[in-house]
């Protein structure tokens, strides 16, 4: 079964060749690291531009490790999942001052790198350094459970601990990149979760969920969190020909990003105007001010997180109070220096508040 699996594979994988962003160059293991980090959660067709910013913007680990948290979050800005940013700046940072600037060339030795888990570790080991190591990331999960027919979910340990085993064992005697990359693709253009391709899939002959005409009752999964709403009201705070800036860093998303200062509410009702008066005041010492435009609701869709957010534009009367250094005053030409999330960033984009 390993032979026929891997045979019929990699035959496929050279018939439908699917590039990597970092391509056929040498293996670069500063270059797939990115790549690796970018793609997490985000598909090839997405992350390709931000693995291209971020290579133009930094073309060595060095000058990653050497730049600001604000330069690295601003190439990072509208891909999300903002914490693999800060991790890939600070493992920049730790292998330059720990490690003499030297990738770790061993899958525990990645494993040590902030941001670096198993599916990481074991891409940038096969594909840097040709370790013997599978990935297993959700289109692998989906092609091992529907050959194998495997009826556990793929959410539980133990399923994950099978999968990596089966894919081992149809590894051996061939290439780990090779494997690793083929499978990954035949997941994603083949064996797709919805739509999948089974009349010209290759394994089909002994694909168990095809056989058994199992095909979308497998993988099986575990049940899915309850999605979160948030209603977000973003007060723009004017003065001036400048608009205020928050820099988020509490534990919750978007930390270390700008956005304009935020009144959380647990309804879609807007906040009351003693409300709003009070919220002014704690900013910048006055409350007077004039509500110059309220704007339509838009939403973005997180893991398991929806943002409602509403923006309200309000004009400052007189001269704010100091601030904290949480805080900036950013005018129409630094605002765009500033990261921002996907929401803030459209938003400004579109109504040009400045």
């Amino acid at each position: 079964m390993a032979i026929f699996f891997a045979r019929k594979l990699l035959k496929w994988h050279l018939e439908n060749p699917r590039l990597l962003p970092w391509g056929d160059e040498e293996r670069n293991p500063y270059h797939i690291w990115l790549s690796e980090i970018i793609m997490q959660q985000t598909r090839i067709e997405q992350g390709a531009k931000y693995y291209h910013g971020l290579i133009n913007a930094f073309p060595t680990l060095e000058d990653l490790a050497a730049a600001t948290s604000d330069e690295v979050m601003r190439q990072w800005q509208g891909l999300g999942y903002y914490t693999r940013a800060r991790n890939l700046h600070k493992a920049a940072k730790h292998i330059v001052q720990n490690l003499n600037g030297l990738f770790p060339d061993s899958y525990s030795g990645l494993l040590d790198l902030p941001g670096i888990g198993p599916y990481s570790a074991a891409a940038i080991a096969s594909f840097a350094f040709g370790h013997r190591h599978v990935v297993v990331d959700g289109n692998v999960k989906r092609v091992i459970a529907r050959f194998a027919g495997i009826h556990t979910s793929i959410d539980d340990a133990w399923t994950h601990k099978t999968i990596l085993e089966l894919a081992t064992t149809y590894m051996k005697d061939v290439s780990p990149a090779i494997f690793n990359q083929a499978i990954m693709n035949f997941g994603a253009l083949v064996c797709k979760p919805k739509l999948a391709l089974c009349s010209i899939c290759p394994l089909s002959t002994r694909c168990y969920a095809f056989q058994n005409h199992m095909v979308y009752e497998l993988p099986l999964r575990s049940k899915k969190k309850l999605n979160r709403v948030r209603h977000f009201h973003f007060i723009l705070l004017c003065y001036r020909g400048k608009i205020l800036l928050h820099r988020r860093d509490q534990k919750d998303i978007w930390q270390g990003l700008f956005v304009p200062p935020i009144i959380e509410t647990a309804s879609s009702k807007t906040p009351s105007v003693k409300g709003l008066h009070s919220f002014v005041l704690s900013l910048v010492g006055h409350n007077s001010f004039e509500e110059r435009k309220s704007f339509l609701p838009v939403t973005q869709q997180l893991s398991h997180q929806t943002i409602i957010g509403r923006f309200v534009l309000l004009q400052l009367n007189s001269t704010p109070g100091k601030l904290s250094t949480d805080f900036v005053w950013a005018n129409k030409k630094t605002l765009q220096d500033f990261a921002k999330p996907k929401m803030v960033a459209d938003f400004v984009k579109l109504n040009g508040v400045l």
